[in-house]
């Protein structure tokens, strides 16, 4: 026995023709399926066509990228991934000094705009000028993200929201993997 679900007459396409409007499970499943296959085909390419309109200071190959990275450093840096929340100690650093792109060595954010997101990732309310660039993440179904890239070499850092401290009322919440953290000088 075949179970059906009743879909509305505005959805053309689906029926078969001279069926009841009814559909199995499956022709529901298939359509369902073949909904989200086109949607994910459609949002890549425009991340990747935006990234080849960027240049950079310093440019390598795939190869030397990975070479001169760890390998979870090149999966965040150059392929745009997430580590875990509350895996970097970065996170809990309080230290004065700069934290800086792991990949290029760029001074990115200062100590001083450093505070406690609760996130689980460190997060910052401004970078230091002209440490950073931005462009836009359509990596999410139906939602849009402003991903904060190294302005030098391009190293993916994380992204900026708009719900951090004054005086910016920015979150900057990074990667701690993106980055090495270097101690102020003492004396």
């Amino acid at each position: 026995m075949a179970c059906a679900i009743a879909l509305p007459a505005s959805v053309n396409g689906l029926k078969k023709k001279g069926a009841s409007g009814m559909f199995t499970r499956r022709q529901f499943a298939q359509a369902g399926l073949a909904a989200t296959a086109s949607l994910s085909t459609v949002r890549k390419p425009a991340r990747a066509d935006e990234e080849k309109k960027m240049t950079f200071e310093i440019t390598k190959t795939d190869a030397e990228w990975r070479s001169a990275l760890t390998p979870q450093q090149y999966r965040v840096l150059r392929k745009h991934g997430t580590e875990t929340a509350r895996t970097s100690p970065l996170d809990k650093n309080y230290e004065p000094g700069v934290y800086h792109c792991a990949a290029c060595d760029l001074p990115l954010f200062s100590s001083d705009a450093k505070y406690d997101s609760g996130t689980g990732w460190p997060s910052f309310w401004k970078p230091l000028d002209n440490a950073i660039g931005t462009s836009i993440d359509r990596s999410l179904f139906f939602s849009a993200r402003t991903e904060v890239h190294c302005r030098r070499c391009g190293g993916h850092l994380g992204h900026v929201f708009e719900d951090g401290p004054q005086p910016t009322g920015l979150r900057y919440c990074m990667n701690g993997v993106a980055m090495k953290f270097v101690p102020k000088a003492s004396g």
